[in-house]
């Protein structure tokens, strides 16, 4: 079972994903937990390359970046685990191009899905946990101060179309994507995510999906 979590800076996700993983190994369950960048050695050197401040990426090197680093953790970590049997959780994959390079970016969405297909092998996510927060709410989150990295550091309005386009993915997928909202608890927002699985217990607990 792959299981991802999406969502703009600063919504959460990254929480939520830890909390789901020691939940599920309190509950006997082999999880593996990954994020987008990184995680393999190479894509932990992409990921500096991208989150760096000092010089420019346009954003065709960008999203080749990303897909670069999404194939390499796909066919060094993801792919192994999900064939071993284990619970998969990625704090981000492949929607995250969509939105953010797509509709962010506004580049060629029939550019992006082929690449997509391309760099993660087929693979999609069995459940989207999407945690919705506007950026205005996303900011006021951020640390006074803190340095952001250059994916943060874009406009309102960029992360405006960014959530907007993770919201066209949630309606064009309603049965993968299950939108939460990010502005309750952290508690809250675990305890919905340990029902929705609970809810399909019968698929997720019982079989690992074989690709």
């Amino acid at each position: 079972m792959f299981i991802t979590f999406e969502g703009i800076d600063f919504c959460g996700k990254t929480s939520q994903a830890q909390l789901l993983a020691n939940r599920l190994r309190e509950e006997g369950q082999d999880v593996a937990v990954f994020r987008e960048p990184g995680d393999t050695p190479l894509s932990e050197n992409i990921r500096s390359m991208l989150l760096q401040t000092e010089q420019t990426i346009n954003e065709r090197a960008e999203t080749l970046l990303f897909s670069a680093s999404r194939a390499q953790l796909v066919r060094e970590q993801i792919y192994p685990a999900i064939r071993s049997g284990k619970i998969v959780l990625c704090d981000r994959f492949f929607d995250s191009t969509i939105a953010y390079q797509g509709y962010g970016r506004r580049l060629p969405l029939d550019f992006i899905y082929q690449i997509n297909r391309f760099a993660s092998y087929d693979i999609v996510p069995d459940i989207t946990f999407l945690l919705h927060l506007t950026p205005e709410e996303a900011f006021h989150r951020a640390v006074n101060g803190n340095r952001f990295d250059r994916m943060e550091m874009n406009s309102l309005n960029f992360f405006e179309r960014v959530m907007n386009g993770y919201l066209r993915l949630a309606i064009a997928e309603p049965r993968r994507f299950h939108v939460l909202d990010a502005t309750q608890p952290m508690n809250e927002i675990h305890r919905i995510i340990w029902r929705t699985l609970n809810d399909k217990k019968e698929v997720i607990l019982e079989s690992a999906a074989v690709y």
